[in-house]
Order: C-alpha cells, then structure tokens, then sequence
C-alpha cells in the first residue's frame, strides 16, 4: 500500500537566513524566508521551524501562509545568532492546485555565518540558501 503514495518532489522553493539592516533598531539581523521560484502561487503554506542539538532543544515555531505568490518570498522569522551553534530545521508544507508538498529544509550547526553569504534567489541580497 505505501509503495502506491506518490511523493511528489519539492523544486523551486527555497528558505534563505538574510543578514540585514534592521532601520528601527539600527542592528544587522538574521531572518529567515521562505522563496517560491516558481512560475504558480502555493497556498497554504505552514512552516515549522525548531533548533536542536545533542544536549539542546529550542521550542517550536509554526507560521502559516495562506498565499505565496509566484516569483516571491516572505519572512518567517527573526533567528537569534545564539541559534547557529544548533542544526536548524524548517519543515514547510504547501499546496500546489490540489497537490500537497512537504519538504525539510535543514541549516547544520554553524553553517549560518557572513563567510558563507551567496546571492539569494529573486531578493537581491546575500544570505545562506538551502534548496
């Protein structure tokens, strides 16, 4: 019977951990986004984010979307630099039609850090991407 359930492959959507300039606080901050690349919208998108280590555990983050346009992106949340020394998961669900997806994204420990900023996907800044 499992063997008979289609799961389909996640392509074209991404989340991002951003340094940027926080203009009300005047601080550079980390935030995450979740980027659709795609040429449709998803709709109702969930995310669950968490951090963990061997010793360590975070508690959990939900956020949901009912809308993702095609070609856009959206902040999920503000990441604490605390957080980097942790493996930090986002687990994203989302509607494609009628068509449900699911995929988790994971950032290991310390991977989160300015030397490895590349460009990001459809918002012309530097951050670390995870397809």
């Amino acid at each position: 019977m499992r063997k008979d359930i289609e799961v389909p492959k996640v392509e074209g959507v991404y989340v991002a951990v951003v340094n940027e300039y926080n203009d009300v606080y005047k601080t550079q901050d980390w935030n995450a986004y979740i980027i659709n690349d795609k040429e449709v919208d998803l709709d109702m998108v969930l995310i669950v984010t968490s951090g963990y280590s061997e010793n360590k555990t975070t508690s959990v983050f939900r956020k949901k979307l009912d809308k993702l346009p095609k070609k856009s992106y959206a902040k999920i949340e503000l990441i604490q630099e605390d957080l980097f020394a942790l493996n930090n998961t986002f687990k994203v669900s989302f509607f494609e039609g009628n068509t449900m997806f699911d995929k988790t994204y994971l950032f290991r420990k310390n991977t989160i850090n300015l030397k490895a900023l590349q460009p990001i996907p459809l918002m012309d800044v530097k951050g670390v991407l995870v397809k």
